[in-house]
């Protein structure tokens, strides 16, 4: 028996979310494995104290993983624009699974601990490739899959923050919960032999999410709008690309810079931060309780703002709760002493401060980056925008020790970077509103179609625009034609 339009279209449209989906969620590994690093650090610490310290082992393990994160970023949205998104996702995908391996065991010559935290060091800047190659592969394919006829105008801002910053902010949540479950199953008597165990398999949980990932996408295909709008064939022309969009090219790329610089080292150091608070002499499991419990704070944020989103519009969101942020920050600075002689007081403010940004920048950054800008170049320019963000996540690692270092001693030593944090939530919502433009359904169809035009009237030759499908897409393709020609209704 035939199946009639209506059917095609549903089971399409529930093939198209899956899609989406399988584009975003391995950015599960970006959350996980950036935000690991922070228990994993006050394991090592505990375990090899001056000598983890000494040669800023302890902040080059924290920031190497950034800045291999920019170099993949920097590198794979050229291979995601000219090669194809599948192709940039499927490599990507497997330079994680490698290197995740290989953190896990991570071993130093003649059982050194110092050529070990040397090997974990580079192991983590190689991950951090595979880590920033995702953004402008995967969040990008993801961001095009959500303009397929079969998707409900309605809902595609949405999709896309579900398959995307969420997955992020459910690994936040994940990494924080799995060196407390580890640490109740070893204990913490024989410290040494138990907590070297704990570290180890945190690094091995990662392998699996990404290891799954890899087998889903074998039968994906490029979206269609990459198949569509790519410029594979002829050199890309950029400096018209730029002379269109640099205004919101340059906003973006400041605000993620200054968004990153603060979420990133606060997500980093919350386990850090909660030490301080309870003097350091606590258990290993009370400080990665805390952990969790702010790091939950995360998911009410970015799941809120996912269904705000289309509705109030991705600039608008990002505007109204950076303001909410800063509110939340100055609270905690203002207040910061009264705070910390009621701890879950203090995790309770610090989290929301957190779910602000995850409801704003966390949601709206990736998403703007990703709909902004003309398929031919997307994910170059998201990839640099990214890269700039990641840098500011990269200084934030480094910075953040000495602001607190160089605040007087006390409670203004870690209420001072509640204050700059508030600071640049505030500047980051002002250049938002004057440089970015607000992003509508079906803003890359309508953008892929100005920048055609656009190039025709500056003499270029756009017979170069578009793209071979991917190996495997055939039957896909098929089953689009067989929808769109039916013309029904989207279900999803």
């Amino acid at each position: 028996m035939s199946e009639t339009p209506a059917t095609i279209t549903t089971r399409r449209g529930l093939g198209k979310v899956a899609t989406i989906f399988a584009c975003g969620t391995a950015l599960f590994s970006d959350g996980y494995q950036n935000n690991i690093v922070g228990s994993v650090n006050t394991i090592l610490r505990k375990l090899y104290g001056d000598l983890y310290a000494a040669n800023n082992h302890a902040t080059l393990f924290s920031s190497m993983g950034f800045a291999g994160t920019v170099l993949g970023m920097l590198t794979w949205g050229y291979i995601s624009d000219k090669f194809g998104r599948k192709s940039g996702m499927m490599s990507a995908t497997t330079i994680i699974v490698v290197f995740a391996i290989l953190q896990t065991g991570a071993y130093g010559a003649g059982g050194s601990i110092t050529g070990m935290l040397q090997a974990l060091i580079a192991y983590r800047f190689l991950i951090g490739i595979g880590i920033g190659a995702e953004y402008p592969a995967g969040s990008v394919a993801c961001a095009e899959s959500t303009e397929d006829p079969a998707i409900n105008q309605k809902h595609q801002h949405r999709l896309f923050v579900l398959a995307s910053n969420t997955s992020i902010d459910v690994a936040f949540v994940v990494s924080a919960f799995v060196p407390l479950v580890l640490l109740w199953i070893c204990g913490q008597n024989h410290l040494r032999l138990h907590v070297t165990r704990v570290w180890r398999l945190c690094f091995g949980v990662g392998i699996v999410p990404p290891l799954l990932i890899f087998f889903i996408r074998l039968g994906m295909s490029n979206p269609v709008r990459y198949q569509q709008s790519a410029i594979t064939k002829v050199r890309t022309p950029y400096w018209l690309a730029l002379k269109r969009y640099w205004r919101s090219f340059v906003g973006l790329s400041l605000c993620w810079f200054l968004y990153d610089m603060i979420s990133y080292p606060f997500g980093l150091y919350s386990s850090t931060i909660v030490d301080i608070i309870t003097g350091g002499d606590e258990a290993l499991t009370t400080t990665f309780a805390w952990n969790v419990v702010i790091n939950a704070f995360y998911l009410p944020g970015c799941i809120a703002g996912a269904f705000l989103v289309d509705w109030l519009k991705p600039k608008r969101q990002m505007i109204i709760f950076l303001l909410l942020q800063a509110v939340f920050g100055f609270f905690m600075s203002g207040f910061y002493s009264q705070l910390t002689q009621h701890v879950a007081g203090f995790a309770v403010m610090y989290g929301l401060f957190l779910s602000m940004g995850e409801a704003g920048p966390g949601d709206c950054l990736g998403l703007l980056a990703s709909k902004l800008w003309p398929t031919a170049v997307r994910g170059q320019m998201y990839g640099v925008a990214a890269a700039v963000g990641k840098i500011g996540a990269f200084v934030g690692t480094w910075a953040f020790p000495a602001i607190i270092n160089d605040f007087p001693a006390g409670d203004a030593q870690t209420s001072g970077p509640f204050w700059i944090g508030s600071g640049m939530a505030i500047l980051s919502a002002l250049i938002i509103f004057f440089l970015v433009p607000e992003v509508h359904p079906n803003h890359m169809t309508n953008e892929d179609e100005a920048f055609r035009l656009y190039l025709e009237e500056n003499g270029w030759d756009v017979s170069h625009m578009g793209a071979a499908p991917a190996v495997g897409a055939g039957a896909e393709d098929k089953s689009e034609k067989s929808s769109t020609d039916a013309k029904v209704s989207p279900v999803v």
